[in-house]
């Protein structure tokens, strides 16, 4: 909105600041604003981190649940057997590359 602060503007700022609040005020307010800037930084960061670690915790449940999905899988013959049938129903379907393919019906041999 106001884009990149320049020299120009931050001469002007600090002028302007200088006039309003006086030498003796300007480190005092400098100290604060550098606090207020520091408690900001970190709470960002905290906020941050707290994301992440539920992204983190989201993808181990995730991965959990796959894991019980394919135990449950396994030791349950018929799943077995239907799996089997699945991928051989799959593969049964598939074209047969290893064929020669058919000539066109315009193509004399």
């Amino acid at each position: 909105m106001f884009g990149t602060l320049g020299m120009p503007e931050l001469i002007l700022i600090f002028v302007v600041a200088l006039l309003l609040f006086g030498p003796r005020k300007m480190p005092q307010i400098g100290r604060s604003i550098g606090r207020a800037m520091g408690e900001f930084r970190r709470a960002s960061n905290e906020f941050k981190r707290t994301i992440e670690d539920e992204v983190a915790a989201d993808e181990v449940r995730d991965v959990g649940n796959d894991l019980r999905d394919i135990k449950n899988t396994v030791n349950d013959p018929i799943g077995v057997k239907g799996l089997k049938k699945d991928l051989q129903d799959s593969l049964t379907g598939a074209p047969d590359l290893s064929a020669d393919p058919e000539p066109d019906e315009d193509e004399t041999p």
